[in-house]
């Protein structure tokens, strides 16, 4: 069955033609971290618990060493296809799209949970044929410009992954349990209201530490979304998910530690103020949890 096993193939042989690229230029801790990564997504399954985690201390170290270089920049090519060249990147939502409904249909073929990500990876390889049909592409150049834009963004490419990690640790550790029992001392039992502040302000202030919404949301689901809000207050899973992820995601714009969000288009676009995009989102950012914590105490009362 086509599942996972085909987008970590893809992504894993992407990262391996980055490091050939960086190796080639002797860029050589820019070769080792993309690697590494190439590593993790085609024999991670099979290195163990162990090797793993060495692989990300290995990571942590080669980013931390600031010998990872930004890209040079270079001239953009003359434009002699137009309008053609936005083919490709269309494809990819549209295959990923269409991919979805269809492949939802297959189960006994197409993982019908990993759907959406083969019909994406499905996309990707489709816009990468057209390049070459279509614009004439030599083959190694949409991996020579991918490993220039994420060479740009460098480290940070992980850091979803990381943290998403992060969360999952913290939910086997009992985080949520502990989070879940200093709450139920504060708020009144019985309390919705008092129980909707908690789960969506500590949707959001968890976000802003650990800088991702998919971190925080097991910690939070596991002492307040579940049992106060769908167990005792009978709310349905759905919403409680939803609005939860939405408030977290509240907390990802004000955050230096969502750095791929907040960070790093200060630094691609040079801004003086490397929190800028920040101080910008804040406004936005405030509202909008205090609206999804309207919205959830009234889905839920």
């Amino acid at each position: 069955m086509i599942g996972l096993n085909l987008v970590y193939a893809v992504a894993g042989l992407t990262f391996a033609a980055f490091a050939a690229l960086s190796l080639r230029d002797r860029r050589w801790a820019n070769g080792a971290f993309h690697a590494l990564i190439a590593l993790s997504f085609l024999a991670g399954d099979r290195l163990g618990d162990v090797a793993n985690g060495v692989l990300v201390l290995a990571l942590v170290g080669i980013a931390a060493s600031g010998r990872m270089r930004r890209a040079v920049a270079t001239e953009p090519a003359e434009d002699r296809h137009g309008a053609k060249v936005f083919v490709p990147a269309l494809v990819i939502p549209a295959a990923a799209l269409t991919g979805t409904l269809l492949f939802k249909q297959m189960p006994g073929i197409v993982d019908p949970k990993q759907a959406t990500l083969v019909a994406l990876t499905g996309g990707t390889l489709i816009a990468l044929v057209l390049t070459r049909l279509m614009l004439q592409a030599r083959p190694t150049e949409p991996f020579a410009a991918g490993r220039g834009l994420i060479d740009d963004i460098g480290w940070v490419a992980v850091m979803p992954q990381m943290l998403a990690s992060l969360g999952a640790v913290f939910a086997l550790a009992g985080v949520g349990d502990v989070v879940g029992r200093l709450i139920g001392e504060v708020i009144p039992a019985g309390s919705i209201i008092g129980a909707v502040l908690a789960y969506a302000l500590g949707m959001a202030l968890f976000t802003i530490v650990m800088g991702n919404a998919f971190a925080a949301f097991p910690v939070m689901a596991a002492a307040v979304g579940v049992p106060l809000l769908i167990r005792q207050a009978g709310g349905d899973p759905a919403i409680v998910a939803a609005v939860g992820m939405l408030a977290g995601f509240c907390g990802t714009l004000m955050t230096p530690m969502a750095a791929n969000f907040n960070l790093l288009p200060a630094v691609l676009l040079d801004l003086k103020d490397k929190y800028g995009v920040i101080r910008a989102q804040v406004p936005t950012a405030l509202p909008l949890l205090a609206f999804n914590i309207v919205l959830l105490y009234a889905m839920i009362a």
